[in-house]
Formats: C-alpha cells, sequence, structure tokens
C-alpha cells in the first residue's frame, strides 16, 4: 500500500469513472441502469426503444435522438449506497473518438463494456491503449448474455489475447441466450437471478454456501448446474484470483457478466466499482503533482459544451477537480489568463438536466457556465500557477472548406465555428491566403454533426466543400525559424483558434520536404491543450 495519508471521507468515497466500448454494445442503456439503481430516474430510457421509453438521459441532443447513437460525452453525478458516483458517458462512434480520449484524462477508471456475441471489436481495443497509457484501471461487463452469445472461456480468452491483460471473473453466467437464468457470484458466493418479467426491476439474489449447497438445485436445472460447476472449477484452477492491487495499477481487469437491458448484472458492477474501485487519484501538472487531500481548490478544463441549453446561448466548461473543497461562490484563479474569476454558479449534471452545486469535492466533475473564457486544457487553482499535462489535441484527418448559404451571415458563421473549435468539437483554421474557414475533423460523420448544429443552434445553413489540402500538421520552433518558414510556404499557411501556426499540406511530401529543408522547425500532428 501506499504510504500517503488516507483522505477524508467525503473524497474518499468519490467514485470518478468513464464508460468505454465499441459503437453499439450497450454504454448508454448500461449508463441509464446506473442511474435506475443510484435513484437518479424512476424509468430507464432505451436507445431503440418507442415512445416514452425511448427518452434516455445521456443522449440529449436532438441528433442523438435521431440516429440512436451518442456523439458526445455527457457527465452524471448520483449516489450509490454510501458511494458518490461520478460518471461520464462517452461516444463510442470512433468519429468522435477525441471527444473519449479527453475524457478518460479527467477519470480515474473505466468500464469497458463488451458485446457477449462480438467480443473485442476495434475501437475497443483503441480506447483500451488510450486507457493503457494512462494505467486507468479497468473493469469490464460482458454484456447482452440474454441473447446467443459465445462461449465464457472464448470471451475471456480473447481480452487476455488481444489486450493482454489479466482477467478475473468476478461473477460466471448460468446459461445463455433464451436458457440465461442469471449468475453465480465468485467475489460474494451468491446466486443472482434474472427476473424477465419486468426490466426495470431488480431480481433476487440468494446467499448460497459454496457450488455444492443443495440450494442450488432448486433454482437451476439439473444439466445447467453440472456445466455450473464444471466450469467455475475450471475457471478457479486456469484464471488467476482477483487482486485489487494489480488492478488499480491496470494490469488486471474483472469480469461481470448481465443484461443491461434486463438490468442483470449492473447492480454487482456497481457494487465492484463502489467496494474496489480507485478512490480518487493523483493528478499531474507541470510543475508538480497534486494531491486530492490538500487543501486548496485545484481543477482542470476537459470539456467544453456549447449551447446546451438551446434556449441561452451558454457554454458550460466540464472541470475535473483535483484536490480540494470547492464551496460556491469562490473566487478561482485562471490561470491561463492570470484573472480571477468568481464560480456563482457553478452546476451538476445529470446530462442535459442540471443542479446547482452547492459545494463539490476533489474527484468530483462540475460545470460552469461561462461565455467562451474557459477553454479545453485551463486550469483553475486559488492563486498558484500550475498547468495541467496530458490533455491531447490530434490533428484532423478529413478537411473541408464551410460556407455560410447566406453570404451576409458570413459573421455569425465565424462566430459559430470558434464556440465549436473551443468545444473541440472540430478544428478551425483560417488560410493566411483567401477567405473562409477550414474544418478538419477526425471523422466524417462529424461534417454531418457539426452541420445540423449550425442549422439548429444558429438557424444558419451551411455547406462543406472539398479543399486541396488532406492534413494539417502544427509548426513549433524558435520565433525566427518558424517566421522564415512561414514567410516561405504562404499559401499553405493557416492559424488554429488559439492563433498557433498551422501547415497545411496536400501530400506527405509536402511533409518530407518541409521537414528537408528546414531542419530547425518540427511538425506535429498532435499538441498538447496547456496553457
Amino acid at each position: 500500500m501506499s504510504n500517503t495519508a488516507p483522505l477524508p471521507p467525503e473524497i474518499a468515497r468519490r467514485r470518478t469513472f468513464a464508460i468505454i466500448s465499441h459503437p453499439d454494445a450497450g454504454k448508454t442503456t448500461l449508463t441509464e441502469k446506473f442511474l435506475l439503481f443510484g435513484g437518479a430516474i424512476q424509468m430507464a430510457g432505451q436507445v431503440r426503444a418507442k415512445g416514452e421509453a425511448r427518452r434516455t438521459r445521456s443522449d440529449f441532443m436532438k441528433l442523438e435522438q435521431e440516429r440512436g447513437i451518442s456523439v458526445s460525452a455527457s457527465a452524471m453525478s448520483f449516489d450509490f449506497g454510501r458511494y458518490r458516483f461520478n460518471l461520464v458517458d462517452t461516444p463510442g462512434h470512433s468519429d468522435f473518438s477525441e471527444d473519449t480520449y479527453r475524457t478518460l484524462t479527467a477519470v480515474d477508471a473505466a468500464i469497458m463494456v463488451i458485446d457477449g456475441a462480438k467480443g473485442v471489436e476495434s475501437q475497443t481495443r483503441k480506447l483500451f491503449e488510450v486507457c493503457r497509457l494512462r494505467d486507468l484501471p479497468i473493469l469490464t461487463f460482458c454484456n447482452k448474455m440474454d441473447r446467443e452469445s459465445r462461449d465464457t472461456f472464448e470471451i475471456i480468452d480473447e481480452i487476455q489475447e488481444n489486450l493482454a491483460i489479466d482477467v478475473s471473473p468476478a461473477s460466471w453466467p448460468i446459461g445463455m441466450g433464451r436458457d440465461f437464468l442469471g449468475c453465480y457470484d465468485i467475489l460474494h458466493d451468491r446466486l443472482e437471478l434474472m427476473d424477465r418479467a419486468d426490466r426495470n426491476r431488480v431480481a433476487e439474489s440468494i446467499k448460497i454456501d459454496g457450488l455444492d449447497d443443495p440450494k442450488l438445485a432448486e433454482h437451476v436445472p439439473a444439466d445447467l448446474l453440472a456445466k455450473l460447476r464444471e466450469d467455475v472449477e475450471m475457471a478457479r484452477e486456469l484464471l488467476p484470483k482477483f487482486d485489487r492491487q494489480s488492478f488499480l495499477e491496470g494490469h488486471m481487469t474483472p469480469i461481470w457478466f448481465g443484461s443491461a437491458i434486463n438490468s442483470f448484472g449492473v447492480r454487482e458492477l456497481m457494487r465492484g466499482i463502489g467496494e474496489y474501485g480507485p478512490e480518487p487519484q493523483t493528478q499531474n501538472a507541470a510543475e508538480r503533482q497534486i494531491e486530492p487531500s490538500e487543501n486548496s481548490v485545484t481543477g482542470f478544463v476537459f470539456k467544453v459544451q456549447a449551447n446546451m441549453d438551446p434556449k441561452h446561448r451558454d457554454r458550460v466548461a466540464f472541470v475535473r477537480l483535483a484536490s480540494g473543497h470547492f464551496e460556491r461562490g469562490m473566487k478561482l484563479f485562471h490561470v491561463r489568463s492570470k484573472k480571477p474569476m468568481a464560480v456563482s454558479n457553478p452546476v451538476l449534471f445529470l446530462a442535459a438536466d442540471r443542479e446547482l452545486a452547492e459545494e463539490a469535492w476533489a474527484g468530483d466533475i462540475i460545470g460552469i457556465p461561462n461565455h467562451g473564457q474557459l477553454r479545453i486544457g485551463d486550469a483553475l487553482t486559488e492563486g498558484e500557477s500550475l498547468r495541467f499535462t496530458g490533455i491531447p489535441s490530434f490533428a484532423p484527418e478529413l478537411l473541408q472548406t464551410v460556407r455560410a448559404m447566406d453570404p451576409m451571415k458570413a459573421k455569425h458563421l465565424d462566430k459559430a465555428l470558434m464556440q465549436f473549435a473551443e468545444e473541440g468539437a472540430a478544428k478551425v483554421f483560417k488560410p493566411a491566403i483567401g477567405s473562409g474557414f477550414i474544418v478538419g475533423v477526425v471523422g466524417a460523420l462529424q461534417f454531418d454533426v457539426l452541420a445540423s448544429r449550425i442549422e439548429q443552434e444558429y438557424q444558419l445553413p451551411v455547406r462543406f466543400e472539398p479543399t486541396q489540402f488532406t492534413s494539417a500538421r502544427w509548426v513549433s520552433g524558435t520565433k525566427e525559424a518558424v517566421e522564415k518558414f512561414v514567410a516561405a510556404n504562404k499559401g499553405h499557411m493557416a492559424t488554429d483558434s488559439d492563433g498557433d501556426a498551422v501547415y497545411m499540406t496536400r501530400l506527405q511530401w509536402d511533409i518530407d520536404r518541409a521537414v528537408r529543408d528546414y531542419p530547425d522547425v518540427r511538425l506535429t500532428a498532435t499538441k498538447e491543450m496547456m496553457v
């Protein structure tokens, strides 16, 4: 164990985590059930349901509801037992992966949702790599066990092979598909049965005394019971036992089985997060490490969301508190602008619904409404100059020019694009020669999302057109070297929303030539969002 002093009880009960997965593995449904068990909502929405049941809490944008996918990460805070959960639901679609990558910098653990029939998919693998870079502890939930799925050992084997991590079963499924009855809870020696009649009700849990308990035969048919005994015996022999230390270091993942849509296995997973999940962790800044138990308040912005409330053009900055006890009305020092900021109306989220936060502790995620003062990567402290590290910004892979259909509204378009750039939803470049803007995104679906949001939020129809450029690189080096490079490549230069120089390229040859001719200049595909 570490030699640090124990955290204050209010901070120690916080669990801040994200849910990651491939699209359609059931992440949003699982989030809904979390809220249901936390008592935050009465009826869980489903992404694919009809009528009233369709309204999921975390997909609140019009576009999300139309397409049945999550487009932007949303935060939710609720209580479960003695714990306080801060959960961030992330978009699974690879076109929005940047939002997800940034979100992962603000959490202490991640839940990886896997579809029982499909196993480990490509996007899961990508997201997992990001967690690995940050040594994030991972809990795995294998969903959709009430449909035909693959053999349990096969799924576990695939996770171990593909992700190079030890898997320890926390529960074991009994039957699958139509015959799926429930799970045997290995960690607590309980039998958990599924109730198929009511999706929002939690089924019963039966305390048993090992697998030889005669009570088992009352609830489980003989053939499934024999298979369960055999499987668990094998699992105990072959698979590692759960070790919390190894899990916290990111070398092992416990796996639960269940069906989110039938509310099954979710409660066990939540208990697992509470019991074994990490407390708020130390955060890294360029100057020093920040401990959550420190008295002074520090925090950083990891996401900005514009126009969450369509009636007011507001922008909410999502701030992860790294240390201290924050109270409403506090004056915080904004490190980038070196100005104090009075935080008079901070909010706690339940996706699009929010309530005023009177107080918050290290580990919490709060929203600060503002008018563009706060950007991604900004630090807020009680006077100390800190810069948090590790919040990435990636070079876009697709570039298009954007024009307003009505030329009179070009000014409005400038404003809208700047807001999206602050939000991190897209990169906006202003070419050195010519008019208009070039918008860069990671995935093609983002253009649709942007066009739909500009039209809905600003009543401004726009059209995206192809451009001659294919990629963008940030230029860095000494002032003289950069100026010389900019002067020689005017036709290729642009500035991003922060005013940094960007080199627009058509072919790989452009990059190679620049590297060859200008050895003092560095071209990079990522830039750290630091003040």
